[in-house]
């Protein structure tokens, strides 16, 4: 039986901001990017749903079209800054070993 992971609830807010700025990425690719099991990603933006809906009973917590356009737009823009960000990361750590090599 496989051990059970333990996730920092920033990493999961993350993960859900991922797929809600990303709705042209399934969340089959965003899961199998962050290295994590589809159902655990599916699990986490369900629960962020319920939270969000009982945090402000239904609404759109009172943002403007515009705002709420503004959002979503940064959110991509994060979203593909920190895999950019991660790729950068994986690819220095992968130069390093090879200098050492």
């Amino acid at each position: 039986m496989a051990k059970r992971k333990n996730y920092p609830e920033e990493f999961k807010r993350d993960a859900v901001d991922l797929v809600r700025s990303s709705p042209d990425r399934s969340l089959t690719d965003i899961a199998h990017g962050l290295g994590i099991h589809l159902e655990t990603l599916r699990k986490w933006v369900r629960d962020d749903r319920t939270r969000t809906r009982t945090a402000d009973g239904g609404g759109d917590a009172g943002m403007t079209p515009d705002e709420k356009e503004e959002l979503r737009r940064l959110r991509r823009e994060n979203a593909r800054l920190k895999e950019d960000n991660e790729i950068l990361r994986k690819a220095a750590a992968y130069f390093a070993r090879e200098t050492t090599r």
